[in-house]
């Protein structure tokens, strides 16, 4: 018994000692090459702070509060907590951290058991007819295998699963961005709506006025009929275009409702107003800080890295595989495994401690042309990461002018509507006077919706482009301020 105990307990000791030289080994090239990735890390790693562990209940429509009223800022924070999308990128970087500790395991010894049995046609015996062994063999074994150089495989599997999570955690900030720029162009659009149902109810009111004067000027026989058709027709068309402006108001807080998983029909207050504040970025700033944090090229980076990687994983063919094996077996005659009469003790448990060495040197160019064709795929992503950042320069040139176009749009549209309402008070006050007629009247009516509606799209443009701007650059803000 101590002599099978003293066995067991070196087969344990030989297997740790097998595991120091394949991180030995394989951390070996992560010093010479240009990876940023570490070899060795805890088997064990910490989920980030901002991910929920699997199993932990993420947020839900239904035990989250629906509140009366929400700012621009309070919209934003709560769609990055309860819009599904989110969800499910925090789902795929939790996967993705799940997946190093899988990586980081396979550096470790693995224990397989197996168990069966072999029967053969007829007993085996000697030529002087004595059993040789039994004709039906139980067999059980339990192997512990070590691998002890991989040609680097292990090492390039665990550094692309970490670079695989932080490409998932630039993906999350991606979705984060997108779900920003479409509640924030919902919430401005929704501002507009707004606007436009306050000029066009003016609107009304105006031409509800205009009927009433053009009315008694009719009853008394100052004015002909055709001035009231006028003045009833223009009404009718503000009345229409009021329906429009409500209906645009209540589509755009249904949008804003879906984007932050909340009822379609909830009562939800979007307050805020659409006003202009300088922008204080110049164009190199903004390209600047484009090219440091903007999530796609951060996600291209991650991909090239990982296509290197898998170049790695396919040149670990070119080199001898070795690994070690401790096996312990038990054998007999009986699925107890109790021993046989035909089996000398040492046949009936045993334990063997062995290393093998393999390496497929010649296979007709196959592992040759297999790392060419992962080394093109790099260049490939190389190009697209490229392509990435030419395409986010473009972006931040266009969001620099559309914003530029806007604030400019907005000073010359404030003295248009000065000038309107001025234009229509004079013009109400000649027809008044029976000076002017009710075409002035109606046509400065028509100039100053048309003022207050360019303004309103005036700021609108403004703010969605300062919007667009961060959103290219790649950082988060909420409020939407222009002094960030």
């Amino acid at each position: 018994m101590r002599t099978k105990a003293f066995q067991y307990s070196a087969a344990l000791a030989l297997s740790l000692c097998l595991a120091c030289p394949v991180l030995a080994q394989d951390q070996t090239p992560a010093a010479s090459a240009s990876d940023p990735v570490t070899a060795v890390a805890p088997v064990t790693a910490p989920a980030p702070a901002d991910v929920p562990m699997l199993g932990q209940s993420q947020p839900q429509a239904a035990s989250i509060p629906i509140p009366k009223s929400l700012d621009l800022k309070q919209s934003v924070e709560r769609g990055l907590v309860a819009n599904p999308t989110i969800v499910g990128a925090r789902a795929q970087l939790q996967g993705s951290d799940y997946m190093v500790n899988s990586s980081m395991a396979d550096f470790f010894p693995t224990a397989s058991a197996s168990y069966g049995f072999t029967r053969f046609g007829e007993q085996p015996k000697t030529k002087a007819g004595v059993n040789s062994g039994d004709q039906t063999t139980w067999t059980g074994n339990l192997n512990i295998h070590q691998p002890i150089f991989t040609g680097f495989k292990l090492l390039k599997t665990h550094q692309k699963a970490r670079l695989t999570k932080e490409q998932n955690d630039a993906n999350l900030t991606q979705a984060e961005l997108s779900l920003i720029s479409a509640i924030q162009t919902n919430f401005l659009s929704h501002l507009k709506a707004r606007m436009d149902v306050k000029s066009a109810q003016d609107s009304v009111e105006r031409l509800q006025s205009q009927l009433k004067v053009t009315q008694a000027f009719f009853d008394v026989g100052l004015k002909p009929k055709l001035d009231v058709l006028q003045a009833e027709v223009d009404l009718a068309t503000a009345q229409q275009n009021l329906l429009k402006a409500k209906n645009s108001h209540d589509t755009t807080r249904a949008k804003l409702n879906s984007l932050l998983n909340l009822p379609l029909e909830a009562p939800v207050e979007y307050t805020g107003d659409l006003v202009y504040t300088p922008f204080a970025l110049d164009l190199n700033e903004c390209l600047n800080r484009a090219f440091k944090t903007r999530p796609d090229i951060l996600m291209g980076i991650k991909s090239v890295q990982i296509a290197e990687k898998d170049a790695g994983i396919t040149a670990s063919d070119f080199y001898p595989q070795v690994s070690a094996d401790v096996d312990f077996y038990k054998k007999g005659d009986q699925p107890g495994l109790s021993g046989s009469q035909n089996l000398s003790n040492t046949s009936k448990s045993y334990m063997t401690v062995g290393a093998n060495a393999s390496w497929t040197f010649f296979q007709w160019g196959s592992t040759f042309f297999k790392y060419k064709s992962a080394d093109e795929t790099v260049n490939k992503v190389r190009a697209a990461l490229d392509n990435t950042r030419l395409g986010a320069g473009y972006e931040i040139k266009q969001g620099m002018l559309s914003q530029r176009e806007a604030a400019d749009r907005i000073g010359v549209a404030k003295k248009s509507v000065d000038a309107a309402r001025e234009a229509y008070r004079m013009a109400l006050a000649r027809y008044q006077a029976q000076v002017g007629t009710n075409t002035d009247v109606l046509i400065a009516q028509s100039t100053l919706s048309t003022s207050e509606a360019q303004l309103s799209q005036a700021l609108s443009d403004y703010q969605t482009a300062i919007s667009s701007l961060y959103v290219s650059m790649g950082e988060k803000n909420p409020e939407l301020s222009t002094t960030k």
